[in-house]
């Protein structure tokens, strides 16, 4: 989950991370009392808050030095479109005198297999730039999970970097600040860019970028609240309401795969794709699904105007075949005329009954034998209505 920039930054405020004044607004009405009772001086800066980079060269970040210039840029970015993404809200902010940009972020590295910092004092929106131009000055540091950030991992960054070395202890608290969040919100990414040393010699996070593990959100439940205001697909809420997971793929792909675990998944989209076809979504049913969660999970499926092939592939255990089927028939029983099919691969407890209960529903389901086959059983059924 991406969390926006004013939702990184309360984060960062609860570990001590200095961050501007600034307000959240998301209605043109009242702009000028907000900014008043956040007391906050102009010239401000208005950001729009989505979950994409790059809003700058976008458009998404302007200037003022007026209540009616503000008032004025806030009613024309407010549902202004950046990179596909809506601006529902701008955060207004006081506009910092800087010194420095300098760029900071800790990710979940899966080659060193532990927090990687990256460090470079050149930071801003071209920060992309100075890693194809000038890559000696960005330095990539592994931090042992167990020793955490030491002295020698912050000289090695403002050394190989050939930063200003006066500001490492400063950079070294800012550093031991972001790890503990890095580690205690299970994110894969928490990223600030630009970190501004300010005219008063602090180093203050302009910009915040948050990447948490969907995994993790249970035990987060601040971030829980976020979520529910964040931009998502319909078909994904939709989903996490009754315990499935919903993936958006390929846009103009066709059709959907369905399975009981994330690995038999991939390994469906992978065969698909290599015979040319494309999948426009994929939903993990987790385990143990009744007929009825099945059917609802089809339902999902078939709520995207583009899926016209739903392909389920189930190795049946603690999820039984024949409940498989059922639900399967239930879901094209009310799909049957939309000239949707659907194929099923089974394998596992009551096979046998579940075949039976398909052969006998005389719909648009089509059985096959293991993957490949169910893969070649969609290639043949997508040639054919082509043909017709």
């Amino acid at each position: 989950m991406k969390l926006l920039e004013y939702q990184a930054k309360a984060v960062f405020e609860k570990y001590g991370i200095p961050i501007q004044k600034g307000v959240v607004v998301d209605a043109v009405e009242g702009i000028d009392e907000k900014i008043r009772g956040a007391d906050l001086r102009f010239p401000i800066v208005i950001k729009a808050q989505v979950q994409i980079g790059g809003r700058g060269k976008a458009g998404g970040v302007k200037f003022a030095d007026t209540p009616e210039e503000a008032a004025k840029l806030c009613g024309e970015m407010l549902g202004m479109d950046i990179r596909g993404f809506t601006a529902k809200e701008l955060l207004v902010l006081e506009k910092k005198d800087i010194a420095k940009e300098w760029y900071l972020s800790i990710m979940l590295d899966r080659y060193s297999k532990s927090p990687l910092l990256i460090f470079s004092p050149q930071g801003g929106m071209d920060i992309e730039e100075t890693a194809r131009t000038n890559p000696e000055r960005i330095a990539k540091v592994p931090i042992d999970p167990i020793r955490g950030v030491q002295d020698y991992t912050i000289t090695y960054a403002l050394d190989k970097t050939g930063a200003d070395g006066q500001y490492r202890d400063k950079l070294k608290e800012v550093v031991e600040k972001l790890y503990r969040m890095f580690f205690d919100y299970y994110t894969m990414l928490v990223e600030i860019n630009p970190l501004a040393l300010d005219d008063q010699g602090r180093l203050v996070a302009l910009d915040g970028k948050v990447e948490v593990d969907d995994n993790a959100l249970p035990f987060l439940p601040d971030i829980t609240a976020f979520r529910d205001k964040l931009q998502e697909d319909p078909q994904v809420i939709e989903a996490r309401n009754v315990n499935f997971l919903f993936i958006p793929i390929e846009d103009e792909g066709n059709i959907a795969v369905m399975s009981n675990g994330s690995g038999m998944l991939m390994s469906c989209i992978d065969l698909i794709s290599k015979k040319g076809m494309k999948v426009h979504a994929a939903l993990d049913l987790g385990g143990g699904a009744t007929a009825e969660r099945i059917a609802e999970a089809v339902r999902i499926m078939l709520g995207r105007p583009k899926i016209d092939t739903v392909f389920i592939c189930i190795f049946g255990g603690i999820t039984r075949c024949d409940e498989v089927a059922k639900g399967a028939v239930i879901a094209m029983q009310k799909n049957e005329a939309a000239g949707k099919h659907l194929i099923l691969r089974m394998e596992g407890t009551n096979k046998e009954e579940a075949a039976k209960i398909i052969a006998e529903s005389n719909l648009p389901i089509t059985v096959a034998e293991g993957i490949p086959n169910s893969v070649d059983a969609i290639y043949r059924i997508k040639h054919e209505k082509k043909g017709a």
